[in-house]
C-alpha cells in the first residue's frame, strides 16, 4: 500500500473547471490581498479543547445540496454530538435546551448571513418515578411508553449587515425523532422518523432527531498519521456511531438572492446559554475538518466563537498548513511550496464560474450553486472527478471529503497529481433516497459490541444464556459459569444476584 492510501477509482483528472480557474489568471494573487478578512475552516468531532468537554453544543458536520428528488430545493443537514453510542443509557441523546442551533446562510457574498434558521428544544418527561427512557414498546411519537420526549420551535430571523429585520416563528412545538433505543423498545423506527418529518408553509420541510453520523473516514489519523506504518488505514471509526442531525429542505427561490445569484454560502453555529443568561456563541462550522486539522490548539476556541467575516486573522493557518509538513516528515511525500493561496482561492472564495457569489469576500462558508442540476451518478471526488454537483460545491452526504481535501491540501491543484486518501470510500450504511435523506441510526440492541467482531457476539450469546428466567433448564453452576465466562464482572454480580434470590426464595421468611 502507498503512503496514505491510494484513493484509486479511476480518476480522469482535476475538473477543468477548478484548473481554468487557477491557471487563467491570478485567482492565486487575488487571494492574499482579497482577504481583509477572511480564511480558515471550520469544526468538527472533538476538535477544539472546550467544545470537547461539552457533546451537545458540539457541531459535528454541515451538508448541503441541491436536493436529487426536488432539484427545486436545496436540503442543509448539520449534526451535533459525536460518537453516540447507540447503547448509551438510561440517559439517552437529547440536544441542549438551552442552546440556540443556528443555520446560517450568505446569499450574496459579503460573509454575512441574511438568513438564519435557528432550533430551540425542549424536554418533556411523562413519568419521573422510573429510569427508563420508555416504558413498553413505542409505536408512535406520541406512544404514552415514550417517556421522555423532546421538542423543538424553528424561526426564520432576516438580518442586513448583522441587523435584525424581522423574525418569524415558523414551526412550533414540532416533535423529535428519539434515540434509537434497540428493537424490542422501537420496532419500527422508520415508522418514527417519517413522523418527524414535519412539512411546512411555503414548501419547506423540516426534521430534528437521531441518525447514523454519516461522515465516513477513518481517524487513526490522529496516531501520527495511521501509526507511520499504514496498518490499520482503511477503517471506517465512525461505523456504528450516531449522531443528533437537525435536516431542512428549502425553496432555491427562498434562500438565493436571485436567479442570476444563485450561490449561497451555508454554515451553523451552537450558542449556549451563559451565567449571566446572555447565549454566547460556542460551536461554529461549515467546511469540514479545518478546524480539526488546519487550525492549532491556540486558535480553535477562539475560531469557535466568532464569524466568518472575522476570518483574516486565521489566514496564515490556510496558506502555511501543518498537515502537508507532517505528511513530508513521515512519508517522504514534498509538501507543495507555500503561501498556499489555491486553498484560500477554492475553499475560502469557491471556484469561479461554479460556486464562487460575484464581489466574494473571502470566509470559512460551505458553499453551494443552487443552479447546478444533481449528478444522476454521482462521483465520490465531487469537482475533482468532473462532477460539479458535489463537493467543494456543497457537500453531498455521499462526498469522499476526506479523499478529496487531502488531494487537494497535497498539491492536485497545483500540478502535484495525487490519489491519495484513507481507504474509506463510502457510508457503511446506505443514505435515503428522500428527506432528510440520512440513514437511519444504529440501535442500541446492535451497538457496536453486538455488530463488532466474533469474539462480541459470543459475549451477548453468553450473556443471554447466563440470564435465563428461573426454571429453565440451566441449574445454579451454569448460571455463574456463562457469567463469568462472559468476562465482565457486572455479569458475573448478575449471575450471583440470581443466584442468592432463588436461594433466599426457598427460606421461610
Amino acid at each position: 500500500m502507498t503512503p496514505i492510501s491510494r484513493s484509486g477509482g479511476g480518476r480522469k483528472g482535476v475538473a477543468t473547471l477548478i484548473c481554468g480557474a487557477l491557471a487563467a489568471g491570478g485567482l492565486a494573487a487575488a487571494g492574499v490581498t482579497a482577504l481583509e478578512p477572511g480564511a480558515a475552516t471550520a469544526s468538527s468531532h472533538r476538535e477544539a479543547p472546550l467544545i470537547s468537554g461539552t457533546p451537545q453544543y458540539d457541531n459535528t458536520d454541515v451538508y448541503a445540496f441541491v436536493s436529487p428528488d426536488k432539484p427545486d430545493t436545496t436540503t442543509v443537514i448539520a449534526n451535533w454530538i459525536p460518537f453516540e453510542e447507540p447503547a448509551g443509557g438510561p440517559n439517552f441523546f437529547t440536544f441542549a435546551e438551552d442552546a440556540q442551533y443556528d443555520i446560517h446562510i450568505d446569499n450574496n457574498g459579503d460573509a454575512q448571513g441574511e438568513l438564519l434558521f435557528r432550533y430551540t428544544f425542549r424536554t418533556h418527561v411523562k413519568n419521573q418515578k422510573t429510569f427508563l427512557y420508555n416504558t413498553g414498546p413505542v409505536e408512535s411519537l406520541d406512544d404514552p411508553d415514550l417517556n421522555v420526549t423532546q421538542t423543538y420551535d424553528l424561526e426564520l430571523l432576516r438580518l442586513k449587515d448583522q441587523r435584525l429585520l424581522s423574525r418569524t416563528k415558523i414551526a412550533d412545538d414540532v416533535p423529535v425523532a428519539p434515540s434509537n433505543v434497540g428493537k424490542a423498545s422501537m420496532p419500527d423506527y422508520a415508522q418514527l422518523r417519517k413522523q418527524a418529518v414535519h412539512r411546512l408553509a411555503g414548501g419547506s420541510t423540516t426534521f430534528a432527531g437521531q441518525a447514523d453520523d454519516p461522515f465516513f473516514l477513518d481517524l487513526r489519523v490522529f496516531d501520527l498519521l495511521y501509526g507511520g506504518n499504514l496498518s490499520e488505514v482503511g477503517n471506517d471509526t465512525l461505523k456504528g456511531y450516531n449522531v443528533n442531525s437537525v435536516a431542512l429542505q428549502l425553496p432555491n427561490k427562498l434562500i438565493r438572492e436571485s436567479a442570476k445569484q444563485p450561490i449561497v454560502g451555508i454554515w451553523s453555529t451552537t450558542q449556549r446559554k451563559n451565567a449571566q443568561g446572555h447565549f454566547t456563541q460556542v460551536s461554529r462550522l461549515g467546511n469540514p475538518l479545518v478546524n480539526e486539522v488546519v487550525n492549532p490548539i491556540e486558535d480553535k476556541d477562539r475560531f469557535n466563537a466568532d464569524s466568518p467575516w472575522n476570518d483574516g486573522q486565521f489566514l496564515d493557518n490556510v496558506t502555511k498548513p501543518e498537515l502537508p509538513k507532517l505528511i513530508e516528515a513521515i512519508y517522504k511525500i514534498e509538501a507543495p511550496a507555500e503561501p498556499r493561496n489555491d486553498l484560500v482561492d477554492v475553499f475560502l472564495k469557491g471556484v469561479k464560474d461554479l460556486n464562487q457569489p460575484p464581489h466574494v469576500r473571502p470566509s470559512e462558508q460551505l458553499r453551494l450553486n443552487t443552479s447546478i442540476k444533481p449528478a444522476a451518478k454521482p462521483k465520490r471526488l465531487g469537482v475533482l472527478d468532473g462532477d460539479t454537483a458535489g463537493f467543494p460545491n456543497g457537500r453531498r452526504l455521499s462526498d469522499d471529503v476526506v479523499d478529496a481535501s487531502l488531494q487537494v491540501v497535497e498539491g492536485e491543484l497545483l500540478g502535484q497529481k495525487n490519489d491519495l486518501g484513507d481507504a474509506v470510500d463510502k457510508n457503511d450504511k446506505a443514505f435515503g433516497k428522500s428527506f432528510p435523506y440520512l440513514a437511519l441510526p444504529t440501535e442500541g440492541s446492535r451497538g457496536p459490541l453486538a455488530q463488532g467482531t466474533s469474539g462480541g457476539n459470543d459475549v451477548r450469546n453468553q450473556i443471554g444464556d447466563a440470564l435465563q428466567p428461573v426454571g429453565t433448564s440451566s441449574d445454579d453452576t451454569t448460571l455463574i459459569a456463562a457469567s463469568a465466562g462472559a468476562g465482565a464482572a457486572g455479569i458475573l454480580l448478575i449471575g450471583a444476584g440470581l443466584l442468592w434470590w432463588r436461594r433466599m426464595r426457598g427460606r421461610a421468611y
